[in-house]
């Protein structure tokens, strides 16, 4: 499978509702992990482009937090229809950017797109934003202000919408901060919320690194809460930097999953199937079940069954269709895989 996408956008931020040259002038190459051709480049911004979009931000918030639940909810249904009309885009670019395989970055990573915008309109269809308990208190659910949210590059657009929607659903703005290794998926994002209609300056988009768009944004006093999925030496930078401020943070960070095996279980069925999520997304997932513990009476069983699974694991072309994995992200990835 293969899509021609428009690269135009790539080398420019989201700002206020418009594409807009970066102030910064930092370029940095995108490459397709399976070929390692250029792709393209972004801009990495600086401290000036963050302050630009937040500034942008927080005056889009005073209109912005007053829209009714129906009108959000209105426009998050816009939302869908667009995602749902750039759904193989969205797919492909992660193949092109990640090297997700085409039938699992459409099954699993765009897919994702679509059912977690659903499941936050259910959300804010059931929620009560002003709630007068049994003992006369009441509950006012309000806006918590300008959001800054710091996404990963192994599930692009899943992190991508578990930041976002929430963020608009609740009649808050925001700035995102893409990885830079998978700008292209962020891209087409900020393109499918620009259609659908989103107020200027209510979504943001700032290509960065960590140290200086990154800090820049959890340092930043005119924002009320970070959002941060990576790793967990970023998320203690990300914690810190914000306890200047007295953000709210909420983080998800790195794991090392552990699965329990015993010996009265179906060891064929558990191993295999452990030993498969392992793998998924070429293991570059940070709950991927990456230890067995395994119990001493059938270890050596469990370690056959473990070789055999892995074994019958095929590495393929991305852009083919089928149940293949793909390649790891970096050098850098498949050095630290072979420690």
């Amino acid at each position: 499978m293969k899509i021609n996408l428009n690269y135009t956008n790539l080398t420019k931020h989201y700002v206020n509702g418009d594409w807009v040259k970066p102030i910064s002038s930092k370029k940095f190459e995108v490459l397709n992990p399976a070929t390692e051709e250029l792709v393209g480049h972004i801009i990495l911004g600086n401290a000036e482009d963050v302050d630009r979009a937040v500034d942008f931000a927080n005056k889009a918030f005073r209109d912005f937090s007053s829209t009714s639940k129906s009108e959000r909810l209105s426009l998050l249904k816009k939302l869908r229809e667009i995602t749902e009309k750039r759904f193989d885009e969205l797919a492909y670019a992660m193949t092109v950017e990640m090297g997700a395989p085409i039938t699992m970055a459409k099954d699993a990573q765009a897919d994702a797109a679509l059912g977690h915008l659903d499941g936050f309109i259910h959300a804010l269809e059931d929620l009560k934003e002003h709630e007068i308990l049994k003992n006369g208190d009441e509950i006012v659910r309000e806006p918590i202000g300008v959001c800054g949210l710091i996404t990963p590059w192994n599930w692009p657009i899943n992190q991508i919408a578990l930041k976002v929607i929430p963020a608009l659903a609740t009649g808050c703005t925001c700035i995102l901060k893409p990885s830079e290794h998978t700008p292209i998926s962020a891209m087409i994002y900020a393109e499918i919320i620009h259609e659908a209609g989103y107020p200027s300056g209510v979504f943001n988009l700032v290509h960065g690194d960590g140290p200086e768009v990154g800090s820049g944004l959890s340092k930043h006093p005119d924002i009320q809460m970070m959002s941060f999925t990576g790793s967990t030496r970023a998320g203690r930078e990300v914690t810190c930097d914000s306890a200047e401020t007295v953000k709210r943070v909420t983080l998800e960070l790195g794991g090392k999953s552990p699965n329990i095996v015993f010996s009265d279980s179906n060891l064929v069925t558990r191993i295999t199937e452990s030993v498969e999520e392992c793998m998924f997304n070429t293991g570059q997932s940070c709950d991927a079940p990456t230890r067995m513990l395994i119990e001493s009476n059938c270890y050596d069983e469990a370690l056959k069954i473990a070789k055999n699974a892995a074994e019958n694991i095929s590495v393929g072309d991305p852009q083919t269709d089928g149940t293949h994995i793909g390649p790891l992200l970096t050098k850098f990835s498949m050095t630290g895989s072979k420690k």
